[in-house]
């Protein structure tokens, strides 16, 4: 037992021993090969760094052999030794720069499209220029039923190539609901109305500021009581009544007071001697266009508003055949409401202030009414200066009155009720979709506001759109829900709850951005552009919205700074092989307000030109990824429109 012990003790020891050896033989080696690596490394130096004569800060020559002692090199110079002391500087002349240059080039290849010339500001005059109602344009067509007052647009040789500036002290207009009431003198500078309707309440000039009392010709006690006393035999408040149109419509003030009530009225006048109707209108943050009956249809398709409405607008009705009373028919719905106040309306009160004939004015009346026993309307009420007519529900009477009176024909089964840009007006009856019982609504009864923004749309339920199905319509409208939460966190005024009012849509489809926002202190103005391959614009009004057609490659029937924010859905891609990118561009430049905001949805390659196009408009813009990540060739450009406006005139 003490032998195994002992040998154990032996083997322990020289193990021990081994293990002290093998690690003192390792650090030989490594000091070894640290000090072959550190030799070689340093004679490596020596041999690719050798003296090189440099000019110091003190414009000696002194010799080095660090790669980093200048940052100017030169060749050697191996006729001379390095010195402890200095030695007199030598010219610059014996020493040779060397040329980093490339020896070879390549020519540069030729550019695919040119760089979009510079778009300078206009001249300041032009500060409310409207392309396509232009009053020196205007003169040259014919005064007859005021069609030199219609839309007439610029060649496209024509259009301005400059951007359209704001007037020198522009600002910001006040935020809604306060600007339904002031708007600021230096945004519409133009005190006529506060001369010709001083009387009238229409509007009054204090300070630095527009004030709009609310009244009217017909209303003197306000638009509000003048409502009221509609109210009394139209129910305006169980949300039957949505959208209403304004003929003539003045400053809007009509339109602008039912708003209050969630009613959405399109407005409407012309440019003529009252001066800045319509942009007074937009300035208070109500929708409305510039716009007339003359020739051509109202711009809006058929059974589209829940209310037309005319105070003393002055617009012959009873003449040329009732055309201008058969066209309203055209865009009511089935059961829709015409209210008529002014002339003839209880001409025997008023003839005298009218400044016309008890006879003319009764002649006048007499044709109204003999218009609208033609289209089938029936005279709800005439009391005081109001009168009220009602749209039938369907044709089903009036189909039999037609054979036996052989009055209004019906238009013919092959025009289209719909089409409503640039098409003539016509004397014909604008047939109602058929019905099976003289109780049914014809197109299908509408849902009551707000149930009826989301409810399926009778034009989608009834299959009369190709391609758009009920379950469509519903994926659409929370796609938009969902896009628009994204938009906000990309623009952070779109998202500040009232930083924006006047919104345009320039591309709507159905509507579903325009209702994605209805929570928001907003109105939007649906497009339907005249070339879609659906025309939905029908669809947009079932929904308790408005919107209008429009032909991008003309100018917008509106002022100016019209909007605070435009967005576009394809606009571009649609418009590709149509016309120019920068007109179009140059367009929502002219309606965009200064700081106004921009957002487009399109392909990654269009919206490269449109931003290329953005930075010479002098836009904040940029490109982003679309909502579902950098993976969709679609993407999102946002943009905001720098303030700038005309330099003050010289006094």
């Amino acid at each position: 037992m003490v032998n195994m012990n002992i040998t154990f003790a032996t083997l322990l020891h020289n193990i021990k021993s081994k293990k002290s050896n093998l690690l003192l033989t390792n650090l030989y080696f490594i000091t070894f090969a640290t000090f072959l690596c550190t030799f070689f490394y340093l004679f490596g130096l020596w041999h690719h760094y050798p003296s090189t004569t440099v000019i110091s800060a003190t414009g000696y020559t002194t010799t080095t052999t660090s790669a980093g002692a200048s940052s100017t090199c030169f060749q050697p110079d191996n006729t001379t030794e390095a010195k402890s002391s200095p030695s007199p500087p030598l010219p610059l002349s014996s020493f040779v720069k060397l040329d980093f240059t490339a020896s070879h080039h390549l020519p540069d290849p030729p550019p695919t499209t040119a760089r979009v010339s510079h778009l300078p500001p206009c001249d300041s005059s032009l500060y409310e220029y409207t392309p396509c109602e232009d009053q020196k344009r205007s003169l040259r067509f014919p005064r007859n039923k005021l069609i030199y007052r219609e839309r007439h647009c610029p060649l496209p040789e024509e259009n301005l190539r400059c951007r359209i500036p704001a007037p020198f002290g522009y600002r910001l207009p006040l935020r809604w609901p306060e600007s339904r009431d002031s708007a600021w003198y230096a945004n519409v500078p133009h005190k006529e109305l506060t001369v010709e309707k001083k009387k009238q309440n229409w509007i009054r000039f204090e300070g630095n500021r527009f004030k709009f009392p609310g009244g009217g010709t017909m209303f003197p006690r306000g638009a509000s009581a003048y409502i009221d006393d509609v109210g009394k035999f139209i129910n305006l408040k169980d949300g039957s009544i949505r959208t209403a149109i304004d003929t003539g419509c003045g400053v809007a003030s009509w339109g602008a007071y039912l708003l209050s009530r969630d009613i959405l009225t399109v407005s409407f006048a012309p440019r003529d001697t009252h001066e800045g109707q319509v942009q007074f209108a937009l300035e208070r943050g109500v929708p409305a266009l510039i716009g007339i009956l003359a020739s051509i249809r109202l711009p809006y398709p058929s059974r589209a508003f829940d209310m037309a409405h005319c105070s003393r607008c002055l617009i012959p009705w009873g003449q040329y055949d009732g055309m201008y009373l058969t066209e309203v028919d055209r865009v009511l719905r089935p059961g829709g409401y015409w209210i008529l106040s002014g002339p003839p309306i209880n001409w025997e009160r008023h003839w005298k202030g009218w400044e016309r004939t008890k006879e003319s004015l009764n002649d006048e009346q007499d044709a109204i009414e003999n218009v609208a026993k033609s289209l089938c309307w029936k005279k709800l009420v005439q009391k005081g200066d109001l009168a009220i007519w009602q749209k039938p529900t369907n044709h089903m009477h009036c189909k039999i009155k037609r054979k036996i009176f052989k009055t209004r024909p019906f238009c013919d089964e092959a025009q289209n009720p719909d089409m409503a840009w640039y098409t003539k007006l016509d004397t014909c009856l604008t047939p109602l979709p058929e019905v099976d019982n003289v109780k049914e609504v014809a197109g299908g009864e509408l849902s009551k506001w707000p149930k009826r923004l989301t409810s399926i749309p009778p034009r989608i339920s009834s299959e009369s759109l190709k391609g758009i199905t009920s379950e469509i319509f519903k994926e659409n409208t929370e796609l938009w829900k969902k896009r628009v939460s994204h938009y906000k966190t990309l623009d952070p005024q779109l998202a500040e709850h009232g930083r924006y009012r006047n919104i345009l849509d320039m591309n709507s489809h159905m509507g579903g951005f325009a209702a994605a926002l209805v929570d928001d202190p907003v109105w939007v103005m649906n497009i339907v552009p005249v070339e879609a391959e659906i025309n939905t614009l029908g669809v947009i009004y079932e929904r308790g919205l408005i919107g209008t057609y429009q032909n991008w490659c003309e100018a917008m029937s509106t002022y100016p700074r019209t909007y605070d924010f435009i967005h576009g859905d394809s606009v571009f891609s649609l418009y590709q092989n149509r016309c120019s990118m920068e007109n179009i561009l140059l367009e929502m430049d002219r309606i965009l307000r200064p700081q106004g905001g921009v957002i487009l949805r399109d392909d990654v390659d269009v919206l490269t030109k449109v931003k290329s196009i953005a930075d010479e408009m002098q836009w904040d813009a940029r490109i982003t990824d679309h909502e579902e990540g950098p993976y969709e060739r679609e993407k999102i450009l946002v943009a905001v429109k720098q303030y700038w406006t005309a330099p003050q005139a010289e006094q």
